[in-house]
């Protein structure tokens, strides 16, 4: 049962309805170049899929605290975080003129890129345990990790930038890090936004 502050019942659809409001206007801040239609696609995919998030993410057992700030945050253990990350990937694939080799060797020389590669190794064995115990949060919290460990790899290893072979190897982790992010969310229900 949903429940307000002052003790009146909540219905889904109101809910639904403000947390694709506050997204579509979240989206207009952060990229003022959507048209208005881009605009309410991606506050649609924000807002529902930061509702849906902030559920899953929590242990079933505890009580929630619908906090719109803390929800539709661009930072912390929240699903426009996440779609953040998938979204900066896809630019980076897109600036990379969408070529992903096939058969690059991935080379982990930089702690930033050995941290990201062992979160990415952990996908079958927490979705496998997520399919037996239903406990959803635990889902939520793998591609939490796979995120953070995302933000250390982009802000430190240098995709287009670097030299051939490095650039292949990081284009390669950049793509399975997409692929993690999108599979992982759309078993949470979420879908995750080209563009933010």
């Amino acid at each position: 049962m949903l429940r307000s502050r002052s003790g009146g019942s909540v219905k889904l659809v109101g809910l639904l309805d403000e947390a694709v409001v506050r997204a579509t206007e979240l989206a207009r801040r952060k990229n003022p170049a959507l048209n208005e239609a881009e605009a309410t696609e991606i506050g649609r995919a924000v807002g529902i899929g930061a509702l849906k998030y902030a559920d899953l993410s929590s242990d079933r057992n505890r009580d929630h605290v619908l906090d719109w700030e803390r929800m539709l945050s661009l930072d912390g253990n929240t699903a426009p975080y996440l779609q953040y990350a998938y979204s900066r990937i896809r630019s980076v694939l897109r600036r990379a003129d969408g070529v992903v080799p096939p058969d690059a060797a991935i080379r982990l020389a930089e702690p930033a890129e050995r941290a990201l590669a062992f979160e990415l190794i952990g996908f079958a064995a927490v979705v496998a345990e997520v399919e037996r115990t239903l406990e959803f949060h635990r889902l939520a919290g793998y591609l939490y990790r796979v995120g953070t460990a995302f933000s250390g790899f982009y802000e430190r290893c240098p995709v287009l930038r670097a030299e051939q072979a490095v650039r292949e190897s990081r284009l390669v982790l950049c793509d399975l890090t997409g692929r993690a992010l999108r599979q992982g969310l759309h078993l949470l229900g979420i879908r995750t936004p080209e563009r933010m």
